[in-house]
């Protein structure tokens, strides 16, 4: 039987009664996260509450560059059309140009580089409290000395104790979650080494980026990965505007370079107190940093660059199979889910209708002979639906444990897996289901099939329930 028709079969009233049933006992157990009496949940953050929330959590990320001998701007973040031309697949080659860019060449000048970070929010309720999980996407277009597109580096925060305004009493970052590579090191509230810049229109996580260069296997910090600044905020201050530029990373006893900070747009006071420009065509090259990443440079030659927020679901629509996914991506991979609403933008349009969905993730590479460098996009990325075995500590060579969720082996804290939690028994090793979601609690836990949190149980994302997936909605404006 193909995957289409088994997925019939789970719309089936049969399914979607055994489904109903497994919701009931396990609220019965006292183990769905949303067994809560429904007026203790229905309430919803408004859009405008959901943009505020994503700004003031968002990370200031402080950056290593490499950009003498002709890179300069190379180690910007950007966006997926920085190029306007509407086609992923020459990213790479076209990034290898920013130089041009910098040195403002008309070919260039209607480019819109835009340094942006792809975001969602997820709203669920714990008993009578709400929380978020904020994800961010740093989208980098090349990788690796230019070698490789499309670089995915992920950030991801759970807020617990949420009431609707930022940053208000009883509100706490549970833990805080970056790629590395291939492992997903977290940091917990009560960690050392989680610092955060608090102003009065946020309070960033203060991440430190690594520049493009490829390092091979020498462990040395490189390829854009994130880690954690492991120094205060008011330490920063405190070293002066002609201190060389570095601070403390997680995992490494030496401190790194900083030639750049890109900074939350919709943060006000950080922006402000950064100086932080918006880049844009005139100040392009103002605004590159110049510097060899052995190049210790002082703090007032940082460049402060605002970012903005776009949405994850804004991606989505590329990969489907219903469009001109074949415009961006390649066959060779891809991803079904069953979605139960649709992909909708900013206007509430659906740009991706329900039911099980084909998304090709492979991605395309026109710079190269074989079209591609074998990485996926974010549909293939399962972070995304919280599927990760959560680190304290860099691995060397990176390379984390296996949640085996897909397959349906990666167990919560409860015993549930992904099916037992949505009632999708047959999703397991199948499809993913639209709102599988798995929120860790904190604890590590070294095993391949178990993680400390919890599957998302049942209609959890409905408004009813005082819940909302942010995945599948585009809340900001193109």
């Amino acid at each position: 039987m193909n995957l289409r028709n088994r997925i019939t079969l789970a719309g089936s009233s049969k399914t979607h009664l055994l489904r109903l049933l497994v919701i009931i006992a396990l609220a019965a157990l006292g183990l769905d996260l949303t067994a809560t009496p429904a007026q203790a949940q229905a309430w919803s953050l408004t859009t405008a509450q959901r943009q505020s929330y994503l700004y003031y959590y968002a990370p200031v990320i402080l950056k290593r560059a490499d950009e003498n001998n002709g890179k300069e701007g190379r180690d910007w973040l950007a966006n997926f059309n920085f190029d306007q031309d509407g086609n992923f697949a020459t990213n790479r080659v076209n990034w290898l140009n920013i130089n041009q860019y910098v040195a403002g060449s008309s070919s260039y000048s209607h480019w819109s580089v835009r340094p942006t970070l792809y975001s969602s929010l997820i709203e669920y309720m714990e008993g009578g409290t709400k929380n978020l999980v904020l994800l961010y996407h740093v989208y980098n277009a090349a990788d690796k000395e230019g070698s490789q597109i499309h670089d995915w580096e992920r950030v991801e925060i759970v807020i617990r104790g949420v009431s609707g305004t930022p940053g208000s009493s009883g509100e706490l970052v549970s833990h805080v979650t970056v790629t590395h590579h291939h492992d997903h090191i977290m940091r917990r509230s009560t960690d050392s080494g989680l610092n955060f810049m608090q102003t009065a229109t946020g309070k960033h996580v203060l991440l430190w980026q690594a520049d493009e260069t490829d390092a091979g296997l020498s462990c040395d910090t490189n390829g854009h990965e994130l880690r954690f600044v492991k120094n205060t905020y008011s330490w920063i201050v405190g070293q002066g505007s002609t201190a060389g530029a570095e601070v403390g990373v997680s995992g490494r006893d030496e401190k790194k370079n900083v030639h750049y900070a890109f900074v939350p747009g919709g943060s006000s006071a950080a922006v402000s107190s950064w100086g932080a420009q918006t880049l844009s065509n005139s100040n392009a090259g103002s605004l590159a940093s110049r510097a060899d990443n052995g190049t210790r440079v002082p703090w007032y030659q940082v460049k402060r660059v605002t970012y903005e927020l776009q949405d994850l679901a804004d991606l989505f629509p590329t990969h489907w199979q219903n469009n001109a996914w074949y415009t961006h991506w390649l066959s060779t991979d891809s991803e079904d889910v069953l979605l139960e609403s649709p992909i909708v933008n900013e206007a509430g349009q659906a740009e991706v209708s329900t039911g099980v969905q084909r998304f090709y993730t492979k991605s395309r590479d026109n710079g190269k002979s074989d079209l591609t460098d074998g990485r996926e996009g974010i549909p293939d990325k399962t972070w995304f639906y919280g599927a990760y075995s959560a680190e304290l500590d860099e691995d060397c060579p990176s390379g984390s444990d296996d949640f085996k969720a897909y397959s349906g082996q990666g167990l919560d804290s409860y015993g549930r897996s992904r099916g037992a939690a949505s009632g999708y028994y047959n999703s397991h090793n199948a499809f993913w289901w639209q709102h599988d979601f798995f929120v860790h609690s904190g604890p590590i836990v070294d095993d391949d099939t178990r993680e400390a949190g919890a599957w998302l149980v049942g209609a959890w994302y409905s408004a009813a329930n005082g819940g909302f997936d942010g995945r599948w909605v585009q809340l900001f404006n193109d």
